[in-house]
């Protein structure tokens, strides 16, 4: 998902307030899956060496750092039964990733895991506070073979994402663990579509091809060609992004000249299916009829010569099967997010042709479920890192009454980006700070709810820095900027058209801000420009309002053009130390945080 993206987060984190912390690093080296093999395919009977081998892929993607189970709404998955009623059944935590992954793969000599992309970033404090060294600790553990990189994967910069590719401790912070240095991921991250702008070269490995006993499958990894737009400028430096399409084509007919014919393409784009279950079956009526978005023009553009595609991005759960070029059907599947579902499909792998038979293909989406046993190996980690991060994680911020909804939140106003729009509000109100009469929150900045029920220790109700620094984990630094009437009706407008209209961000906005929304027009006229008000008030487009909103926003980004034309910058506290003020200001033991009325939006359907 599209997120406030984080920069220089080292010069501002937390972590320089702990100093003292010992360091990490050491990453258990996985070997390879399956050494031996227990020759299982399709045989013919006379004790050769079958024609056809099953090869189990296993994939999930969107991990974003969330080692530990996922709170609230947000970690959880639908699941729709015969009669119609939708289950909500808890999901999620790399202690039962790993135990799913393992089981799956027991009687599958042939078995390869892969990820599409954002692995790591906009990750909750466990992660995030280590610059995502416990991820790529755990995602070794977890024998991951491969991944694309995504968005999320460029929000420090490349050096960064090189950092954790190839170890090495971190270049302000050093090594969180005594006599431990970080030794990076021991898969290959892969970025077709990623080049450097001054030597044209791929920044990481372009492809790389898994082998077996004689099966070979290659895997193109790209991110989103739109990636610069949803990241901070300085995490996209230097570097150019291209066309999807064309970068694996490219790179397709390269492995099919190098003799590897079965290919998988890890993409981190996808699409939205019309409905939200992980079990909803996307080819009804019709092959590919459920699912809209991105990735549909995408894989009706990819060549034949790739069998499967790996996708990810928008958070959502679909098995599909969409036609190739040559009208075939192939295979399109996402795993939701943070690690609650993975995908299992099948390749049938022909020894004679060294192809995917794709008439066999079968593929579905299972829940990682938590009454299954967590593995060992990963409680150790999170009980190691936890350990590390306690001192800061575990500190109160405030109190809530009840549940305040954002990354679990569907409604295009959301009760904790409400909550988050008038801390910045009130922030840089005082005109020492900014003077702002006005604040925009992008959606996708909210990476979880606020939840009622304790985390750990602290009890129930009360708001930590670990849970507050998992809504905003990207430290971004806060703008003040002038911008007049008709620019902020512009922005406004941007939510539904342009780059936007198919799929709306529609931003949060601080209390006095109000507006109809109305979505059964098209494009920019959604937003019905003569019902903007503030405090009352109809919006002058000659007038010059002072609008707050974090860094990424104002740089122009999520598709937000009008609000990069902002002019007078006053540069402010960070939007998580401002949320903190915040929940310390309006709430205590005795008289917590109630989750605000969701009224400064009226939305017509």
């Amino acid at each position: 998902m599209s997120a406030t993206p984080q920069k220089n987060r080292a010069s501002r984190r937390v972590l320089a307030a702990a100093a003292g912390l010992a360091t990490v690093g050491a990453l258990v080296a996985a070997m390879p899956a399956g050494a031996h093999d227990r020759g299982h395919g399709h045989g013919n009977g006379h004790g050769h060496k079958p024609r056809t081998v099953d090869v189990q892929l296993l994939s999930f993607n969107d991990l974003h750092g969330n080692l530990e189970p996922p709170a609230g709404s947000a970690g959880n998955v639908s699941k729709t039964h015969p009669d119609g009623t939708v289950e909500s059944i808890p999901a999620g935590g790399v202690e039962y990733l790993a135990t799913s992954l393992r089981t799956a793969r027991k009687g599958n000599p042939y078995s390869v895991t892969a990820a599409g992309g954002d692995m790591v970033g906009a990750s909750p404090l466990l992660s995030g506070l280590f610059h995502d060294e416990p991820t790529i600790e755990a995602l070794n553990k977890l024998d991951l073979d491969v991944t694309a990189v995504g968005n999320h994967e460029f929000d420090e910069g490349a050096t960064e994402l090189a950092r954790l590719q190839n170890g090495g401790c971190h270049p302000v912070e050093g090594c969180y663990e005594k006599g431990k240095k970080f030794k990076g991921a021991d898969f290959p991250y892969l970025a077709a579509n990623v080049t450097k702008e001054k030597t044209g070269k791929p920044l990481l490995k372009p492809y790389t091809v898994w082998k077996k006993n004689g099966v070979k499958i290659g895997f193109i990894g790209v991110t989103l060609e739109g990636t610069p737009d949803i990241v901070t400028a300085n995490g996209v430096k230097g570097l150019k992004f291209h066309d999807e399409v064309e970068t694996i084509n490219k790179y397709a007919r390269e492995l099919d000249r190098k003799g590897v014919k079965s290919i998988v393409a890890l993409i981190h784009e996808g699409g939205a299916p019309a409905s939200t279950s992980y079990n909803y079956d996307c080819d009804s009526p019709g092959a590919g009829d459920g699912i809209s978005g991105p990735i549909v023009d995408i894989a009706k553009g990819i060549t034949p010569k790739v069998d499967a595609l790996v996708t990810g991005h928008t958070h959502q759960a679909y098995v599909c099967t969409v036609p190739d070029p040559s009208g075939k059907p192939r295979m399109v599947t996402s795993a939701s997010s943070f690690g609650k579902l993975y995908t299992d499909t099948t390749l049938t792998y022909d020894r004679r042709t060294n192809d995917i038979v794709r008439t066999s293909v079968k593929s579905a989406n299972h829940v990682v479920t938590r009454d299954q046993p967590k593995a060992p190996d990963m409680t150790r980690l999170i009980d190691r890192w936890n350990k590390l991060a306690a001192p800061i994680a575990n500190k109160p911020q405030g109190w809530i009454s009840a549940d305040i909804n954002g990354r679990g939140s569907t409604a295009p106003e959301k009760p904790l980006g409400n909550v988050i729009a008038d801390a910045q509000l009130e922030g840089l109100a005082p005109a020492d700070k900014g003077g702002a009469e006005v604040a925009f929150m992008n959606p996708g900045g909210i990476r979880a709810d606020l939840v009622h029920k304790a985390s750990g220790s602290e009890g129930d109700g009360v708001v930590t820095y670990g849970e507050a620094f998992t809504v905003q984990p990207f430290t971004n630094m806060m703008n003040v900027v002038d911008l007049t009437g008709a620019q902020l009706v512009t922005a406004l407008q941007q939510q539904v058209s342009g780059p936007n209209e198919a799929s709306p961000k529609i931003l949060q906005v601080s209390k006095g801000l109000t507006y109809t929304l109305d979505l059964t027009k098209s494009g920019a006229d959604r937003v019905v420009a003569d019902t903007i008000k503030l405090n009352g008030e109809a919006i002058d487009p000659a007038r010059t309002y002072r609008v707050a909103m974090n860094e990424f926003l104002a740089g122009g980004g999520d598709g937000f053009p009008a609000l990069g034309e902002g002019t007078n910058k006053l540069v402010g506290a960070s939007d998580l130390d401002l949320f903190n003020a915040y929940l310390a200001a309006h709430s205590s033991a005795t008289a917590p945080l109630a989750p605000p009325a969701t009224d400064r939006i009226t939305v017509i359907q």
